[in-house]
């Protein structure tokens, strides 16, 4: 894979004239780091232990290499058809509205959620400062208020303009970056056990499925998530197909770097006492804080808890940005009214979308408990995204190809495999996650169905988006009768080669579909 030589900057679509070009290569990456760096690193390795003991590494390195293969198929994307908002866009003019609308319903429940999934980290381990916010193991109602006047004030950071923003945040993600690297070697140097691989039932005490399980369910999908904010500012990006593509790949390998060596240094860290109930016995509130009080470190302590306020503000504060404009994508897609698509002329920001983001974030954020109740549907939703995005990127290898950058090569069998391992990654999430997110999606098909009935040919888009609803179909029916969380009725290797096989399918049925749409042309 080698970069093709450097073309122009595309034109921007009439709806994004307003926004403006601000962000240059060190932008982007502090933007993409910085939003991965949040509350995953304060509660990742904690709950990957717990869901599959050591082996919780292979989860890191797994996830790690699917993102990174999924994040090929969104730059060539985001290089070639740069928009503001365009993981919902690309799926809406590749395989037409009904596509993109659900997708783009998905990303507006997973920026919600992860926006107070965010608000909820940091108020469990300010607790320690403030008692009171965290009780029972829960947050308490002024908890859930310290939370939701904390999103206000990143929600007014981000009202006047990328610029501000960027600079902020280059600033935010050199400064936490550093305290999980002091974190680790603090780590290793006070408390170096290694008998704990197999003092907690061995390298994998839970079988060799639970760390594919925990690559969503333990938030570790969550926690590397944020590799995709500069895609999504792709529209406010100088030279999108020169520093894209850079931007997005530097931030995955030194996230992936970051979370394994946390995820070795808290496996070998945890006093040895502690595992006589196993991983799962484990508990922590405040997981990397409470251990290195057990170390006697109380600088380290004294710094994680300060850093756990810090460090999922900063990443908070881009999740507030980047959704603002895939809510705007949303609106241009027609999925919501277009009063979300308006860009303010002075600040160059679509404030309405912001608005609208954080009244949804209030709404996931005000019956949660705590973090990890939040963490595994985002973990799904933002999958689906992502790997339906390389449908669209399949699509526009066929029918449209000048939408396409030209950067990724092998892009025919590299988007068919992103596929197919995002549809894995979906599946492992277990039953328990998608038997709530999944059939959500299928009924806002009547949804769909109300607000566009008068516009569309509902028939014509029906068939031209069965494919999506298969997908989510077999998703739901697998995960039913397979292994991961299911009746085991399909069991063991072969419900994931069941996932395989329904994934390649659909994955062509898609290209196919969305191909006869754009030779029709636009809705």
């Amino acid at each position: 894979m080698t970069l093709a030589a450097e073309p122009s900057t595309p034109a921007k679509p009439e709806q994004d004239r307003g926004l403006r070009r601000e962000l240059g290569f060190w932008s982007l990456t502090g933007i993409a780091f910085g939003g991965i760096i949040g509350s995953g690193w304060l509660f990742g390795a904690f709950y990957g232990a717990a869901a599959a003991g050591p082996a919780a590494v292979l989860s890191w390195v797994i996830a790690g290499a699917a993102l990174t293969l999924i994040a090929l198929v969104l730059v060539e994307l985001g290089a070639g058809t740069p928009e503001s908002g365009g993981l919902v866009r690309w799926p809406s003019l590749a395989n037409g509205p009904l596509a993109g609308t659900l997708i783009g319903w998905a990303l507006l429940l997973a920026v919600a959620n992860s926006m107070a999934a965010q608000a909820s980290a940091i108020v469990q381990y300010a607790d320690r400062y403030l008692p009171g916010l965290y009780v029972g193991n829960a947050l308490s109602v002024s908890g859930k208020a310290a939370g939701a006047g904390l999103l206000l004030v990143l929600v007014v950071l981000n009202w006047f303009g990328v610029k501000l923003f960027a600079r902020l945040n280059l600033v935010i993600t050199v400064i936490k970056v550093l305290v999980p690297v002091v974190t680790v070697v603090a780590l290793l140097l006070a408390g170096f056990h290694p008998g704990n691989i197999s003092a907690g039932g061995g390298l994998a005490p839970y079988g060799w499925s639970a760390p594919l399980t925990a690559i969503a369910g333990a938030g570790i999908i969550y926690a590397l998530n944020g590799f995709a904010t500069p895609i999504e500012l792709s529209g406010e990006s100088r030279n999108p197909r020169r520093d894209i593509p850079r931007a997005v790949l530097t931030a995955i390998v030194l996230s992936v770097a970051l979370n394994v060596v946390l995820q070795i240094a808290f496996v070998l860290a945890v006093p040895e006492g502690r595992l006589g109930s196993g991983w799962a016995g484990l508990s922590f509130s405040s997981p990397f804080g409470e251990l290195a009080l057990l170390l006697n470190l109380g600088w380290l302590a004294t710094l994680v808890y300060a850093d756990a306020v810090f460090s999922p503000s900063g990443s908070t504060y881009v999740i507030v940005a980047t959704g603002s404009r895939e809510t705007y994508g949303v609106a241009k897609n027609r999925g919501l009214p277009r009063l979300f698509a308006k860009v303010d002329d002075r600040a160059g920001v679509p404030r309405n979308a912001m608005a609208l983001n954080f009244v949804l974030s209030m709404v996931c954020l005000l019956p949660a408990n705590r973090w990890q109740e939040i963490i595994g549907v985002v973990g799904v939703l933002a999958l689906l995204t992502y790997s339906l995005c390389t449908v669209a990127a399949g699509t526009f290898r066929v029918a449209a190809p000048e939408r396409l950058a030209g950067w990724v090569r092998g892009l025919r069998w590299i988007a068919p495999t992103a596929f197919v391992v995002g549809a894995e990654l979906v599946y492992w999430a277990s039953w328990h996650t998608l038997r709530t997110a999944l059939p959500v999606l299928m009924a806002s098909v009547l949804l769909f169905a109300a607000l566009r009935h008068r516009e569309l040919d509902l028939v014509a888009e029906l068939r031209t988006g069965a494919w999506l609803l298969v997908y989510l179909a077999w998703q739901l029916l697998l995960s039913g009768l397979g292994t991961f969380g299911g009746s085991g009725v399909i069991p063991a290797p072969w419900d994931t080669v069941a996932v395989a096989l329904c994934g390649l399918l659909t994955y062509h049925w898609g290209v196919r579909s969305g191909a006869a749409h754009l030779r029709r042309g636009p809705s």
